[in-house]
């Protein structure tokens, strides 16, 4: 009895009536009804959830930017969920109506943005009360579990799109903010260039004063050595002393206004110090802003990981990841440039404060100064009055006016000290003043000043500094082609599983002929294959026309199709074959098993450890790759593999049956009688 004829004979059984062949149509097409509908049914759900009814609330009263302008950021949110038509919105007036819709099933679910959104948007702006926009979502899980994991995803990525623009927003304040200190310190700049160029005309006159100080003394002394000659030349001395009077007179009117002038200076000096101490407040207040800025978006990183984490989307190493690449992001960021650069400025600024308070303390003392130096001119001036009246009364008293000459000499001598350090005071004020200049001139020009390009640019980096580009090797075009491959394999496996509910094993004519074990093994195995390869072939057939599978190795496809059939064909009738009725029970548990392990849904990386061994033992799980890489179109080089797995796995379910051929061949009460039949 040859193999062909142990497998014609049991198709002829199979065939023999209308009944036995409707049989095998219809266990021909049972992965149809399974793998193929199936797909059919769910090949695009994400296409179709415009059809779902989603309850919008819309409460946002608005609010008023720093700069004036109004944001209407609730109205934005809606028009652009509206305009997107991911789902059916329906407008709803109050948040108890589209909870109430939501409870009943009217509503999907509900999304509802409050008043105070667009408000908190821009709270931000003030340190005292910033505030998070929430956007609340409602959803039942009774209307359907999957769902709030779609809706989870969609407010996702409306937060992301609305916490960019609110950022870009953010970024550019804050960069007009160092544009405005730039601008304010080149004109702090411009003003102590002016102040050091009047100091240096205040320098100027004060070397004349002291050279014309030097020349009274020195005529001071000719005067008191002239005074010993006064016997010989009185009225000679009346005329000099009448024309010194003069000079000193015009002396002291015009040095009247020269406490004033210097009190204003130093009042000017200490304006200086005072605004630049201000600014150094300033610009502190902005480097520790940056900071509390930094922090905050570190913290933000921090809350959002806690909750990824406790939602399950993210392993607690994962959120450390994220949080490592955020402070390494955050570090090399335009943002930490632009702190450190405020940082030291910060520095620049304090020294500049602090010179400008020195600058203020020499003015105030050269003003301190002025009120002696009025006093002794107007002291030479009435020393000159006497000594006009002394040559007057010359011949009267010429030693009186000896008298009167030395202490003329000796005020003379005090003015020109007094006027020496008059043109020092004022020469280190011309030169505090020009360094003032140019330290704020220098701290001007490393304050950023970014244009409005530029700004623009920051601003977008600042709000989103990380990008991700995806780049799909191998993509599958819908929810439905992505399921296909763990279906598809599924499908055949309960397809053969069905076909021994109707087709023997091994037939009982053959155990009593005398034809070798493995010829009745391969014959009761050969229509069990025969009848999976059509059912793999329509089943792939349907999937690509039918349904558009449209796989990127299609004769791959089915020949891997064909070679999972054999092997599971071969497992399947091995099994039943060895154990009999509880081979079922075992092939049905393997189905299970399989189901759970495959990786047809979630990785089978995340599934218990047990089930790893359990994927790694039998065949589904690697057909369900295998049509992956042949679908989508990834690497090729683990397909041959595959096919001598499968090669392997037919090879043991033959020697299962040829080991059942020789169990059976020996009959027993049980065998005539079994215990249990399915």
């Amino acid at each position: 009895m040859t193999v062909l004829r142990l497998a014609r004979s049991e198709l002829k059984r199979m065939t023999g009536g209308l009944l036995p062949k409707l049989t095998i149509l219809a266990l021909t097409m049972v992965p149809l009804l399974y793998g193929a509908v199936y797909l059919y049914a769910n090949w695009d759900p994400y296409g179709h959830l415009n059809n779902l009814d989603a309850a919008l609330v819309v409460e946002d009263s608005g609010a008023t930017n720093a700069d004036g302008t109004r944001l209407e950021a609730g109205a934005k949110v809606a028009d652009s969920l509206v305009e997107g038509n991911v789902f059916h919105w329906v407008p709803v007036e109050s948040s108890t109506e589209a909870d109430a819709g939501v409870s009943s099933g009217q509503y999907a679910f509900a999304l509802k943005i409050p008043k105070d959104f667009s408000a908190n948007l821009v709270s931000p702006g003030s340190f005292d009360s910033a505030s998070q926009a929430m956007l609340n979502v409602t959803t039942n899980d009774a209307n359907n579990y999957l769902l709030s994991t779609i809706v989870d995803k969609l407010t996702t990525a409306v937060h992301t799109t609305v916490a960019k623009e609110v950022g870009e927003e953010t970024a550019n304040q804050l960069l007009t903010g160092f544009g405005t200190i730039h601008s304010k310190m080149v004109q702090a700049a411009d003003g102590a260039s002016q102040l050091a160029d009047g100091v240096a005309t205040l320098r100027d006159g004060t070397v004349t004063l002291h050279e014309g100080t030097s020349a009274l003394s020195s005529g001071a002394d000719q005067l008191y050595a002239g005074q010993l000659k006064l016997r010989d030349g009185a009225n000679q001395l009346t005329d000099g002393a009448g024309q010194l009077s003069s000079g000193l007179a015009v002396l002291k009117d015009k040095t009247a206004t020269l406490p004033t002038d210097t009190q204003t200076l130093a009042s000017g000096a200490a304006q200086v110090a005072a605004g630049n101490a201000q600014l150094n407040t300033k610009v502190q207040d902005v480097a520790a802003q940056l900071e509390a800025v930094d922090q905050g978006l570190r913290n933000r990183v921090v809350e959002s990981n806690s909750r990824l984490v406790a939602s399950g989307v993210l392993t607690q190493a994962q959120a450390d990841k994220v949080l490592a690449d955020f402070d390494a992001t955050a570090a090399a960021s335009p943002m930490a440039a632009a702190k450190g650069k405020i940082q030291a400025d910060a520095a620049q600024v304090q020294q500049l404060a602090t010179g400008s308070e020195a600058v203020s303390v020499g003015a105030a003392q050269l003003a301190a100064g002025m009120p002696a130096l009025k006093g002794a001119i107007a002291q030479a001036s009435a020393g000159a009055d006497q000594l006009h009246t002394g040559a007057a009364a010359l011949a009267a008293g010429e030693q009186s006016a000896v008298d009167g000459a030395a202490g003329l000499a000796d005020g003379a001598r005090k003015i020109d000290a007094g006027a020496a350090q008059l043109s020092d005071g004022a020469g280190q004020a011309a030169t505090g003043s020009r360094t003032l200049s140019d330290e704020i001139g220098k701290g001007a020009g490393q304050v950023p000043n970014p244009d409005d390009a530029q700004k623009s640019n920051l601003s977008q980096v600042m709000a989103d500094p990380v990008a991700v580009s995806n780049v799909s090797q191998a993509k599958a075009g819908s929810y439905g082609a992505g399921l296909a491959p763990f279906f598809l394999t599924l499908a055949m496996w309960i397809g053969i599983f069905m076909l021994v509910q109707a087709m023997r094993p091994i037939t009982q004519r053959a155990l009593a002929s005398n034809a070798p074990s493995w010829k009745i093994a391969l014959g009761g195995w050969l229509p069990f294959f025969l009848v999976s390869v059509v059912q793999a072939s329509l089943l792939t057939l349907v999937a690509d026309l039918a349904l558009g599978l449209n796989p990127a190795h299609p004769v791959l496809m089915w020949l891997l199709m064909l070679a999972a059939a054999m092997a599971f064909s071969a497992l399947i009738q091995g099994i039943v074959a060895l154990l009999g009725s509880p081979g079922k029970l075992v092939v049905l548990i393997l189905l299970v098993l399989q189901l759970v392990s495959s990786g047809g849904t979630f990785p089978w990386q995340t599934t218990p450890e047990p089930l790893h061994v359990v994927h790694q033992i039998l065949p589904m799980g690697y057909v369900v790759t295998g049509m992956r890489h042949l679908v989508y179109g990834g690497d090729l080089s683990m397909i041959a593999p595959t096919f001598v797995g499968l090669l392997g796995y037919t090879v043991l379910g033959a020697a299962m049956s040829t080991l059942a051929v020789r169990k059976n061949k020996y009959w027993t009460l049980k065998t005539l009688k079994p215990e249990i039949a399915v």
